[in-house]
């Protein structure tokens, strides 16, 4: 299947240029206010508009830092050793989801101990939009090229510009179906049904380390790590632990619900 040759460059003003990459993260961030307001009104959480874009900062903010900062010290240490002032060239590319993830975590916990809101029951809603910004992430990827799955015979396979005379699994096609339509419809299915807290959250984690372990199988692992030890690569590390996690909260809130104190029912001794 041929490879669409898209100009990754959307508009050019003489020196100013408008990328489709830039433009998907514009877009899964005015697509992920309008959500979140919506699941904050529709769940009634103490938070009002001004406050979900106080949030949606926090977390950009948390995306960014995070995100570099995982890519730095994980993919490509010994490059930014050697080139300190690199690390702050982030229009060239490198940033980790694990990082960023956790940079996420990090700035909403802050935001609610800022504003005394409860991390478990925000993180719920604030799920939800996050798979629209990974389809719109990875088809970004698909568009530029880059991140580009594994050699391949499948009917669908394409040559990638940067992939050389080889036809290659569009994983980022893959990775958008599975962490983006698919986590989507999964979390937007169980946010309809009453849950205990966190268990949306530990869903997330779960799911998206599982979708993301199942994607490294097709795609091409970065070329200064290549394999860490058999077909393993380091996208599957780090996303294994997700799923333990994930499984743990989810476990761990369904048990903590259930149990008497949780309820407002103390037994009988207890009274």
């Amino acid at each position: 299947m041929p490879y669409p040759d898209f100009n990754p460059v959307l508009l050019k003003m003489g020196p100013l240029k408008v990328r489709w990459y830039g433009l998907m993260y514009v877009v899964a961030f005015f697509v992920a206010y309008f959500l979140l307001k919506a699941e904050v009104r529709k769940k009634a959480f103490p938070l009002d508009k001004d406050g979900v874009y106080d949030l949606l900062s926090y977390a950009a903010l948390g995306v960014i830092l995070g995100g570099r900062l995982g890519y730095v010290l994980v993919y490509n240490l010994s490059y930014y050793l050697s080139h300190p002032l690199d690390i702050l060239a982030v229009w060239k590319g490198g940033m980790s989801f694990h990082g960023g993830f956790l940079g996420v975590i990090v700035a909403g916990w802050l935001f609610c101990r800022r504003r005394h809101l409860p991390f478990l029951r925000l993180a719920d809603l604030a799920v939800l939009p996050v798979p629209i910004g990974l389809f719109m992430g990875r088809m970004g990827n698909f568009i530029n090229g880059e991140l580009f799955g594994r050699a391949t015979d499948v009917p669908w396979c394409m040559e990638f510009p940067m992939g050389g005379p080889i036809c290659r699994h569009p994983s980022q096609l893959y990775e958008a179906s599975m962490e983006g339509i698919l986590l989507f419809s999964i979390l937007f299915f169980l946010s309809r049904k009453t849950l205990p807290e966190g268990v949306l959250f530990g869903t997330f984690i779960g799911l998206y380390g599982l979708f993301r372990t199942i994607g490294e199988l097709f795609r091409q692992p970065d070329p200064q790590l290549g394999f860490l030890f058999g077909p393993v690569t380091m996208g599957q590390v780090l996303s294994v632990p997700m799923i333990l996690i994930g499984a743990a909260i989810v476990f761990t809130r369904f048990r903590v619900s259930r149990s008497p104190v949780e309820n407002g029912h103390l037994p009988p001794s207890s009274r």
